[in-house]
């Protein structure tokens, strides 16, 4: 898609369709002057009331050289900010390229008018003209925008080009994420990251099952250990030209190209969603892809551990003990928790390596979204100034987190008569009892994990995104390096 910014007004916009975002109160004096009074009259009628994500279109309006104007509702001005204007701006191109519209005109005026907010609307051209639709064979109805133009009376075509860089990153990671286990294994997804990083500049290294028996990584391997397909573990590294921290950052994502639960198998029913149980680890190498481009001033580097979690002869059984890189024995008493277990030898390697602090992305526990939903992504630590640096990000990105316990007394759950620590922890505290599981191998290094098993996914189509991957984390990933 053809994306731009330009100095223009109202009436001068040539475009399929020029866009005026208008909010619960307040006049819309420039488009009544334009169109005789439309605006209040739709006003009065009750067909437009400015609610967040209304939408009223008026075909052929006279005076302006646009074919459609579209009104679009805002909400309440003083809570408008970036995260409401990219979820509008994606209602709006859902809408519009349903009915065959090519080219969009949004007009950016008063307090909308500034470069976070461009930036915001560019994303949410590009998340909303993304569909999961590439493995069809019959593309009949199925609709792109070409062009999206943000007019204004100041130039933010800078804001464009990041926006247009985060979007396309995320976009990259959705594309990871709707492969389906067939056709992503863990050597696939591998190839991916590596043609990513020389396309981007970046260095790519991937660690294959020998090496990782060499370095003892007896948990990650454990999990591949059923599958006839072999495990990677992914590692893409950023080096600032002219750093300005000598910190260094780690990005660790889960990346279990399909989760079948093992031997403890999962039950039937929505099985095949299990495809995207390596969105943690796409959301690191999308992230990777922005910061290439956008070069932040601290060292990152992604470590993704990518395997297939599949019943076999020779998979891992429920009792097994595993040793971890670490050296710490882990006994294995559920198969289908296996996401720990290859996160906590990736999260050593990137100790070893010398990263100063570390963030991981895991579609890690079901228990995440009974207790927050597909709101919140669930986030945990075990220092509170490195989550309140992501928490910042996430929330300047539109990304919601909800600081989640992380007390000493949930080790008690993880005791094992035979091992240093059992996998799971019984029924209660789930997500809690995941996340103490790995903070007990991240060797007091500043760490945030974030479960995000229930906002990875959309299960049903929303007005401003498709149903499938959503790209969570890569804007707030990128926004945290970019301000490190």
């Amino acid at each position: 898609m053809k994306i731009q910014a330009v100095s223009q007004t109202l009436a001068n916009v040539e475009a399929d369709a020029v866009v005026v975002i208008g909010f619960e109160s307040g006049a819309l004096a420039e488009v009544d002057l334009a169109t005789g009074g439309w605006a209040a009259e739709v006003r009065e009628s009750g067909e437009f009331g400015g609610k967040l994500l209304d939408l009223v279109v008026l075909h052929r309006p006279q005076g302006l050289k646009a074919k459609r104007l579209v009104l679009a509702g805002g909400g309440d001005a003083a809570k408008f900010g970036p995260t409401q204007l990219r979820k509008l701006t994606g209602a709006i191109v859902r809408k519009l390229k349903a009915q065959s519209v090519k080219s969009v005109t949004l007009l950016l005026e008063g307090e909308a008018a500034t470069a976070e907010m461009a930036q915001a609307s560019t994303e949410g051209a590009l998340i909303s003209n993304w569909e999961a639709t590439i493995h069809k064979s019959d593309k009949t109805g199925i609709h792109f925008l070409e062009s999206f133009t943000i007019a204004s009376a100041t130039d933010f075509s800078a804001a464009v080009i990041k926006g247009a860089i985060l979007g396309e990153a995320q976009n990259f990671t959705r594309d990871l994420v709707n492969e389906p286990g067939n056709l992503l294994t863990p050597m696939v997804m591998a190839a991916k990251a590596q043609a990513m990083a020389a396309a981007s500049g970046l260095e790519c290294e991937v660690l294959d099952r020998e090496r990782m028996t060499q370095l003892g990584m007896g948990s990650l391997l454990g999990v591949s250990q059923g599958s006839l397909e072999p495990p990677a573990l992914i590692v893409v590294r950023y080096k600032p030209e002219n750093p300005t921290s000598t910190d260094h950052l780690a990005l660790v994502g889960k990346g279990v190209t399909f989760d079948t639960g093992g031997v403890s198998i999962k039950p039937a029913d929505g099985m095949e969603k299990m495809k995207y149980d390596m969105a943690g680890g796409a959301a690191v190498l999308g992230a990777m892809q922005a910061i290439a481009k956008l070069k932040p001033g601290v060292a990152v580097t992604a470590f993704v551990p990518a395997v297939e979690n599949m019943c076999s002869h020779n998979a891992q059984r429920p009792g097994d003990i595993v040793t971890s890189m670490s050296g710490k024995t882990i006994e294995v008493l559920n198969t289908d928790a296996e996401g720990r277990l290859i996160l906590v030898d990736a999260i050593e390697y990137a100790r070893q390596q010398g990263v100063t602090h570390m963030v991981d992305a895991a579609t890690l526990t079901g228990a995440v979204v009974v207790a927050l939903g597909h709101v919140h992504i669930g986030a945990f630590t075990n220092d509170d100034a490195m989550l309140g640096r992501v928490m910042k990000s996430a929330k300047a990105q539109g990304e919601k987190m909800w600081h989640m316990p992380l007390d000493d007394e949930y080790k008690d759950y993880l005791k094992s008569p035979f091992a240093d620590l059992g996998n799971i922890g019984g029924r209660w505290g789930g997500s809690c009892t995941a996340a103490y599981f790995i903070k007990e191998f991240t060797g007091g290094t500043p760490w945030v994990h974030l479960d995000i098993a229930g906002t990875a996914w959309l299960d049903e189509t929303a007005p401003h995104m498709p149903k499938g991957p959503t790209g969570i984390c890569v804007r707030t990933f990128v926004d945290l390096a970019l301000n490190w």
